[in-house]
């Protein structure tokens, strides 16, 4: 009886932190929309990632305000921010950082110093990562996943929250470095940035070009941040939901009995087990950030394309019919039954 009591206490304590999250990203979203014209699903699906404790891959072409939505994510909630452009010159000690010999005041003996990169920050944005050569992807994406830097006999831990956004041009192919699937598989999200509608065009260039932007407020700490990290975690996900979210996953996989004909048709590699882990997790923080304390189906639906698209590779036969991941995830989904479904 105790026990009962004292899991009712828990999950009511719980329910206040989700009831105070979900005023927080309120907060953010008014503040944000003070700089950020439009945008509102970008907006919700980078505080996703970051309260999932993952990392994004933005994928939009040049001019649509990429590096001015993390800073201003950054300043809205108190956190450091760098911002590296990548280039095939860049080496990983540009990023991670590098040993300088240097001379100790007290002994006067010359000694190596660790001086720290950009990386250890709490927001970075990786412009263009696809520009610069495959030894400084991997030395960045070593980094996120392990959340330290190790050089010569030390390691340095990364200050969380720490959250990394990576742009890549997808008009501009010359030149540049594809990340490989393996390494594409370590973004939580790949996050589409489209045009801005016309009147939301109209309006960005009246407040540009009058000079009108408001400077937005902090509103959330970084304390918070890491409380709110800790308490998605802890909202309810039923066991049907989470077999549902599995069954979407599998469904990718062309090897798997259940698959539908279209997915052998249409893509040569499917996702693996962290896509199924990551698309709970994500609508775990989508359903705290929207004031409620357990996962529905409709959470899993919403944060599956994000989730899928960088994960699952088409072939031929999928471009000849002129099928993105999109709509194939799309239809993925529509295939497969919802809970309670026969």
């Amino acid at each position: 009886m105790e026990e009962t009591e004292v899991q009712n206490q828990h999950s009511q304590s719980d329910q206040e932190r989700i009831d105070s999250l979900t005023q927080s990203c309120k907060a953010v979203r008014e503040e944000l929309s003070k700089v950020i014209v439009g945008q509102e699903e970008v907006v919700e699906q980078l505080l996703v990632v970051l309260l999932a404790r993952g990392h994004a891959l933005l994928e939009g072409v040049p001019g649509l305000a990429k590096t001015l939505l993390i800073s201003t994510l950054a300043d809205c909630m108190h956190l450091g921010f760098r911002r590296v452009q990548f280039t095939p010159d860049l080496m990983p000690s540009d990023i991670l950082g590098s040993e300088v010999l240097q001379d100790d005041p007290q002994t006067g003996e010359r000694c190596f110093k660790f001086v720290k990169g950009p990386i250890f920050t709490n927001i970075m944005l990786a412009d263009e990562i696809n520009r610069t050569p495959p030894k400084t992807q991997a030395a960045l994406l070593e980094a996120m996943a392990e959340k330290r830097v190790s050089t010569g006999t030390e390691d340095f831990k990364l200050d969380p929250p720490f959250f990394v956004l990576a742009t890549q041009n997808p008009v501009e192919q010359e030149g540049t470095y594809p990340l490989p699937e393996a390494q594409l598989d370590r973004f939580l999200y790949k996050i589409m940035v489209d045009y801005p509608v016309r009147d939301e065009e109209i309006q960005i260039v009246k407040q540009i070009s009058a000079d009108k932007v408001d400077k937005p407020n902090p509103v959330m700490s970084r304390e918070q941040v890491l409380a709110a990290q800790e308490v998605v975690r802890r909202v309810v996900v039923s066991d049907a939901v989470v077999g549902y979210a599995t069954d979407l996953i599998r469904a990718t996989r062309i090897r798997q009995e259940s698959s539908p004909d279209f997915v052998r048709e249409t893509i040569s590699w499917g996702a693996g087990p962290r896509a199924s882990i990551n698309l709970v997790i994500a609508a775990k923080v989508r359903a705290a950030i929207n004031g409620r304390y357990h996962v529905s189906v409709d959470d899993i639906k919403a944060v599956v394309h994000p989730i899928l698209r960088h994960r699952i590779i088409t072939n031929f036969t999928a471009q000849a019919k002129g099928l993105s991941s999109d709509d194939i995830i799309t239809q993925i989904v529509e295939a497969t039954p919802e809970p309670g479904q026969a």
